[in-house]
């Protein structure tokens, strides 16, 4: 699973070591490690809709991992719509393998940037 810390006041986003769910279950100590080292206001996490808008076993599942997040720690969950980012991330890993600069990124930390930064975005048009 990727994960990202942002600034809301300059809209960006950055990668932090994605850690790893198995059959389903994130590693809870990890992000407990991230949430006492930056103190965010709020989680944002990628809510995984159909092209239709519609949602999908994968939205259930991210809404249900929202959930655990705010019961465990008592945070503000934003679910925000992710549709096209891994794509978006892919073709960013694959600019890199040609030699563009994109640094170390994986496919689910550039995911996660742009997903947390479509959000700034969003928050900065409603405004």
């Amino acid at each position: 699973m990727g994960a990202a810390i942002g600034n809301d006041l300059l809209g960006t986003a950055r990668e932090l070591n994605p850690f790893k769910a198995k059959d389903g279950i994130p590693d809870w100590h990890v992000i407990e490690e991230y949430i006492s080292q930056w103190q965010p206001k709020a989680i944002i996490v990628g809510l995984p809709l159909n092209m239709d808008g519609t949602e999908s076993e994968l939205s259930t599942r991210a809404r249900k991992f929202g959930k655990r997040i705010h019961g465990r720690y008592h945070l503000e969950v934003i679910m925000h719509d992710e549709r096209l980012s891994s794509h978006e991330a892919k073709g960013y890993a694959l600019q890199r393998e040609r030699g563009l600069n994109f640094g170390e990124q994986s496919v689910d930390g550039i995911a996660a940037c742009l997903i947390l930064e479509s959000w700034f975005a969003q928050r900065t048009e409603q405004q």
